[in-house]
């Protein structure tokens, strides 16, 4: 049997892995760990807040290792996850289809997506746990005509205990995650290593013959006859560049605002993340604590419990690009433009509220879907496949994405890894026989 190398365990590795195993030999590299929910309560991690020792976001990787923070050399905070689940296990489950401009390529997705929804729990049954402030909240979206949805979420809602932490691993096992898929590639035979941290592909002859891995102290190589790279929309470029190939000046990274309020015991901070969205044309607002801005930025002063949020998520110009480990990325004047449209939107939903304009405060920016560094055209719509890549070297990630989606990504990025695996199965696997 050929042996695949799979770089990543996120939304596109764990589903390449689980499509791929039993056809090849798979193997995933993953360059984190384990994962494990974040376990401090909110009571001791405000006593640490008092302390002033909290000034740089990158400090909540000394509690939680699996949430990596890194600074644009804009001052953009961008993160990531980095454990087994990738990005998905610190997400907010959130299951939306956004494949309009893969489409306009003639990338057809229906058929990966139906397989979706019959493998991965979908519902938004979560709305008969919302408390009386998410309530209030989609009350107001609806009286000013901004014609907000519950959001579909992934995984048993029954099992929500309100913890309000989606975003810090989910501990009661409600919220689904790509570990889910990436179980069932174990269990049919895939292996799989932590800690392995690829740097690049090696190329001998226009083909991809493995990878290069650093692996504690030590560089080892992976043989492959076949590579899917999916280690995220920042890992990858980078790899790609590594090994020689080129890729576009053309990063995205969704970023998100929250506009927020004080609101005494208004307890936001223990509810569902993003329990119903209204999308705008180049935005979209929904509910949001984010605890990013309450540990680290100074006007996030208020106790956890008296503060009320809402997310501004920007799908931004793709103007931006990844270095080695340099990253670039601006906000241009049409995103700045569109942010504070979203802003005053805001503004005035929490003072119908009650909190009135003067109680109004704003969060850091910040971002974790990065994405669009080569990306597909109409040249790809059959393969997925970029010319400048080896014929056996593909990505499965947003790095293909061609623009900002401005909405979670994870079930978009499912359905392209599964319709590159099946490329992958029928290009190099047919009639038996491996090609």
């Amino acid at each position: 049997m050929k042996k695949a190398i799979v770089v990543g365990s996120g939304a596109g590795g764990a589903t390449v892995a689980k499509e791929l195993q039993g056809t090849f030999d798979v193997t995933i590299l993953e360059a984190g760990k384990e994962f494990y929910p974040f376990k401090l309560k909110i009571p001791l991690l405000e006593r640490i807040k008092k302390t002033g020792l909290l000034f740089d976001e990158r400090e909540i990787q000394l509690f939680f290792p699996y949430m990596k923070i890194r600074k644009t050399e804009e001052g953009m905070i961008l993160v990531n996850g980095i454990g087994l689940g990738g990005t998905t296990a610190l997400c907010t489950g959130n299951a939306l289809r956004f494949d309009k401009d893969l489409k306009s390529l003639g990338i057809d997705l229906d058929a990966e997506f139906e397989e979706i929804y019959q493998e991965i729990p979908i519902t938004t049954d979560h709305q008969n746990r919302w408390s009386r402030v998410t309530v209030r909240l989609f009350e107001i979206f609806q009286e000013m005509n901004l014609n907000p949805q519950p959001t579909p979420k992934m995984g048993n809602f029954n099992r929500c205990a309100n913890c309000g932490r989606c975003v810090l691993g989910c501990s009661y096992g409600a919220k689904w995650d790509s570990r889910r898929f990436l179980d069932i590639a174990l269990k049919g035979g895939a292996n799989l290593i932590t800690k392995c941290n690829v740097k690049k592909v090696v190329i001998k002859d226009g083909r991809a013959t493995g990878v290069l891995a650093k692996k504690g102290l030590t560089h080892r190589f992976y043989p492959a006859d076949i590579v899917l790279l999916a280690a995220g929309g920042l890992a990858t470029p980078v790899i790609l560049q590594n090994s020689g190939i080129a890729c576009e000046q053309n990063l995205f990274v969704d970023p998100v605002l929250c506009v927020a309020m004080e609101y005494k015991n208004s307890q936001q901070y223990k509810e569902i993340p993003m329990p119903f969205i209204v999308q705008k044309e180049h935005f979209i607002l929904s509910p949001y604590f984010d605890y990013l801005s309450y540990f680290f930025n100074l006007a996030w002063k208020y106790p956890a419990k008296d503060i009320i949020g809402i997310m501004i998520k920007l799908a931004d110009s793709s103007k931006g690009s990844i270095s080695y480990k340099k990253i670039n990325k601006i906000l241009t004047d049409h995103d700045n433009k569109r942010l504070n449209e979203g802003i005053e939107i805001c503004k005035e939903i929490l003072n119908r509220f009650g909190g009135g304009k003067n109680n109004i405060f704003l969060g850091t920016i910040n971002a974790g879907h990065p994405g669009g560094m080569l990306p597909l055209t109409n040249k790809e719509s059959d393969t997925l496949h970029h010319d400048r890549l080896p014929e056996n070297l593909y990505i499965a990630d947003a790095t293909l994405l061609p623009n900002s989606l401005g909405n979670p990504p994870i079930l978009t990025i499912i359905a392209i890894a599964k319709q590159i695996s099946k490329v992958c199965k029928e290009k190099h696997y047919a009639k038996g026989k491996y090609i």
